[in-house]
């Protein structure tokens, strides 16, 4: 009997499909998913539709959740333990591989004691894998050198929680945007990354017109398409225009007094801190924001009683991060505007299970259960729990300081679970030294070739999404299910598990955990140990907010039928949600009263210089998440944005000499990379955007972490991901070209793609495409041109086009009419529409029309180019939106819904939709 069938959860249609509800692994929306497998003669068909029931989403999902089924191959997987590093890997076996792992670690320990072993992990694992390696590291090796990937997306909110509040507490629920009369987002391209959540907005301002929805952003997202009023607030000055709220606040009367009084400490301090934004001009000329648009932000969310402000990455990855929050935190806490339907500041997390990681200590500063790795009583609490032989007792490298340390030597060994950060870390190639000089590198991924898993002496085969089994905790303090729908392939097994075996072969009692089931019930009975419900917190010594003892002792049974809950869950009959807290006050420190923070506004660590005279900030976008290990094998996802880019204003490439399009070299003190330019005016004189996504896995020279700075934000830790000072200068190369090769065929490729200056490489539905670029001139080109095509030999037909006047070289090859290959070298205009040829690798059987429009690198009936794709749901391009909309007056994105589609599935796109209908209005009114 398979993994599906042992699910208790999952039911069977007249059909013969395993219907299976489970969670989908990527923001930290928390989205339900249904999943329908059905096994056939020829293999395994995985149907994914959003679960109407889950109270994150009711049924919606974004493209990523909706192309889930489309990364679920095993081309790229780990699927054996292995032993060393990337070209002399050999296959190994579990057993030689835990020996080996606890051997090494016994030895470190031995020799350099135990803080010369450190772990990195990620918002990736679920809670349960979270858990029992926590418990590994701080409770047995007894140091608390292990961090998470979440450390660079939302440690900075977790402090801020932390000294407002004295818990790390989201204190409202999704459904609190849906009754609010104003919504604040900040730092957050809501839009692109939590789309559900940006629906749901969307439709609550449908059903409300007067809801105020105000974007503070450097950048003119597609999240400011719909809002009322956009803030281009310049860079890292976020705690200058929350404290000159603070002041508006308090100058103008709009003081919750009875509340403060009653629930808070500290108005005295933010009051003096932020003396300064009392002087308006100044806040102006800091902000770079309008006297206007200022002044309507102050006045609306001053008479607003209801406000929700959603904070993320923009707020978080700073220097100056858990001021930013505290700041934004202070401005509720005066007006009494938290704890109240429609009211509280809101802490979107980026990963799945970022706030999973939370409960049960996933950062190096903090003990499981919210408990405080510097608190001696607390350090006791866990440590008698556990019965443990040791327990960390001060706090753990965190993640760039971790990695600095290895570099140096102080750390000899290192566990990495489910991230990649070769790429995700700033000042990435600093990482790269580091695991190349670490004595020891163990790595626990799904894939088996990422820039980080290179390092690894011994590489260990994990669970994917659709294997693992257990719970993740969303940015609503919602924990939800993860049911496995597919049987383990080959050799692989649960993070958790793994580290079970190297505790156990370390001689460490506590780990016999036998199913994901135990390892819940121990984690739910640690957080209610020592702690009470909140009507009998004063009973107890050690209270927190968060406490699952109404989840303890869950039958097997019961943990696969476990519903969608939020935290706090006192009671074990207890069927609803705490939707939002702190309604009387009762915040989690002593006195049960929250602190107001000072806050000062500081400029950024890095200014910009004459050798480094642009702002990079870096983000996600639409289609891609993280490091593209699972979003990149999705054909669907990889046309809306397929090449590495970044975004410039007009006038900055025109100083610069760069043209649209053309590749741009961008140096910052710590690395370079080579992009796509994209000129938008949605970007400020002086900054830049690029994403995070491409890896050398994926493209030439085009990680972007290379050039971040490493700076961090002094009390939580996280880095600066949003002001880098770089350069900037044209990447000149003699031509560019486009290749594509048809799936089985792109491994003849890979040495003479490396020869090239620059490439790029993009999934298609049957062929890799890439775009290549070089400095040697054509004649070589011409002389060398069957080094990009190994392969071909006299069975083949090979169809040839040149004109060395033009710079023009068109080459397909074919194998019985079918195309096997396509590569094209010409001027950037004269390359061919890259949808086209893509799309004629799907046929069987190419005719003679066919072979003569490829040759001529264009369709030979006159067909429309659609442009640059907008809806990857539907396949509908800009070019297409814009005609119908011309030709057939639209003014609104439903009306593009019902004559294209467009928009009518996932609505990512409908954003960029309501900016089309938005520039042809302009255009028409000019």
């Amino acid at each position: 009997m398979n993994s599906i069938q042992h699910l208790e959860h999952s039911l069977s249609d007249q059909a013969g499909s395993i219907m299976t509800k489970t969670t989908c692994p990527y923001c930290g929306v928390g989205c339900g998913v249904d999943i329908s497998v059905k096994h056939k003669a020829h293999g395994t068909s995985v149907q994914v539709t959003g679960d109407v029931d889950h109270p994150s989403n009711f049924g919606r999902l974004c493209i990523k959740g909706s192309n889930l089924a489309d990364t679920l191959g095993l081309e790229s997987r780990v699927l054996q333990p292995m032993f060393g590093r990337k070209n002399q890997r050999k296959v190994t076996t579990w057993d030689q591989a835990i020996a080996k792992i606890a051997d090494q670690f016994q030895a470190c320990i031995d020799e350099y004691g135990r803080e010369s072993i450190a772990f990195y992990v990620s918002g990736q694992l679920l809670t349960e894998d979270y858990y029992v390696v926590n418990k590994f590291v701080k409770g047995y090796l007894g140091t608390a050198n292990i961090d998470t990937n979440s450390r660079l997306c939302m440690s900075s909110a977790v402090a801020a929680h932390k000294r407002a509040f004295g818990e790390d507490i989201v204190p409202a629920s999704y459904e609190d945007f849906e009754h609010t009369d104003m919504v604040v987002l900040v730092g957050s391209n809501t839009a692109w990354c939590h789309p559900v959540l940006y629906q749901r907005i969307m439709q609550a301002k449908t059903k409300n017109p007067d809801l105020f929805v105000v974007v503070i952003d450097p950048r003119f997202t597609s999240t400011c398409e719909q809002a009322d009023l956009h803030l281009p607030i310049l860079p890292g000055q976020d705690v200058a225009l929350f404290n000159g709220l603070l002041q508006y606040l308090y100058q103008n009367n709009f003081v919750d007094n009875h509340f403060v009084e009653t629930n808070t400490e500290g108005l005295e301090a933010i009051l003096q801190a932020s003396e300064t934004e009392k002087d308006f001009d100044a806040l102006l000329k800091r902000t770079g924001i309008s006297a206007e648009k200022i002044q309507l932000f102050f006045e609306k969310f001053a008479s607003t009683q209801k406000v929700m402000t959603l904070f993320s990455m923009g707020v978080n990855q700073s220097s100056q991060g858990v001021n930013k929050a505290n700041s934004i935190i202070n401005c509720h806490l005066l007006t009494g505007k938290i704890g109240k339907l429609g009211a509280a500041p809101f802490s979107m997390t980026g990963q799945p299970n970022a706030m999973g990681g939370r409960e049960v200590g996933g950062l190096a500063n903090m003990l499981a259960a919210h408990l405080d790795l510097d608190n001696s009583s607390h350090q006791s609490l866990v440590q008698s729990f556990w019965n443990s032989p040791r327990i960390a007792k001060q706090a753990g490298l965190k993640a760039v300081d971790l990695f600095q340390a290895i570099e140096s030597g102080k750390i000899k060994a290192v566990w990495i679970m489910a991230t990649n950060p070769v790429v995700s870390l700033p000042d990435a190639d600093q990482v790269k030294r580091a695991l190349d000089k670490c004595e020891f590198v163990v790595i626990s991924d799904i894939c088996a070739d990422t820039d980080t898993t290179a390092y690894a002496d011994v590489l260990l085969p994990a669970l994917g999404w659709g294997e693992k089994d257990g719970t993740v905790t969303n940015s609503e303090r919602r924990i939800s299910r993860q049911r496995a729908f597919l049987d383990p392939p080959q050799q692989a097994k649960a993070d958790w598990w793994a580290v079970c075996e190297v505790a156990k072969k370390l001689g460490f009692s506590g780990f016999d955990f036998h199913h994901a089931c135990d390892i819940f019930n121990e984690h739910a009975a640690l957080s209610a140990y020592q702690n009470a419900s909140l009507e009998q917190r004063d009973q107890v010594e050690n209270f927190r907010y968060f406490n699952l003892k109404g989840l303890m002792n869950l039958s097997l049974d019961e943990y696969n039928q476990l519903q969608p809950i939020q935290w706090p869950v006192w009671e074990k009959a207890q069927n609803f949600s705490v939707e939002r807290l702190f309604e009387h006050g009762n915040f989690s420190h002593k006195n049960k009263k929250a602190k107001l923070i000072a806050t000062v506004a500081i400029d950024p660590v890095h200014a910009i210089s004459e050798d480094y005279p642009l702002i990079l900030n870096t983000g996600r976008i639409r289609d891609q998440w993280h490091t593209m290990t699972r979003t990149g094998l999705s054909a669907n996802l990889t046309t809306h944005r397929a090449e590495p880019f970044c975004e410039i204003h007009p006038n900055d490439a025109l100083k610069f000499g760069i043209r649209d399009k053309a590749l741009v070299e961008l140096r910052s003190k710590w690395g370079s990379c080579v992009l796509r330019v994209t000129l938008a005016q949605s970007v400020r004189r002086g900054q830049i955007f690029a994403p995070i996504h491409w890896t050398e896995q994926v493209a030439s020279d085009a990680r972007i972490g290379k050039l971040v700075n490493p700076v961090v934000d002094a009390i939580s830790g996280e880095p600066e991901f949003k002001h880098t000072p770089v350069s900037m200068q044209p990447f000149h190369t003699a031509w560019q070209g486009v290749l594509y090769v048809r799936e089985g065929f792109e491994h003849h490729i890979k040495t003479s793609l490396q020869n090239c200056a620059w490439w790029t490489k993009i999934k298609t539905a049957k062929a890799m495409r890439y775009e290549i670029a070089d400095r040697q001139n054509f004649n070589q080109i011409q002389k060398n041109l069957k080094t990009f095509l190994p392969f071909v030999d006299e069975t083949y037909e090979w169809l040839s086009l040149e004109d060395i006047s033009s710079q023009l070289s068109h080459n397909v090859i074919l194998q019985d009419a079918i195309l096997i290959a396509s590569l094209y070298i010409a001027p950037a205009d004269l390359l061919p529409d890259r949808d086209w040829v893509a799309g004629l690798f799907k046929r069987e059987r190419l005719s003679a029309l066919h072979r003569k429009a490829l040759l001529a690198g264009m369709p030979m009936s006159a067909v429309n180019n659609d442009g640059p794709l907008v809806c990857s749901c539907f396949k509908v391009g800009k070019n297409k939106i814009i005609e119908a909309i011309k030709t057939q007056n639209m003014t609104h994105e439903k009306q593009v819904t019902a004559c294209l589609k467009a928009g009518g599935n996932c609505g990512s796109c409908l954003p960029e939709i309501r900016g089309l209908i938005k520039a042809c209005q302009q255009e028409a009114e000019a």
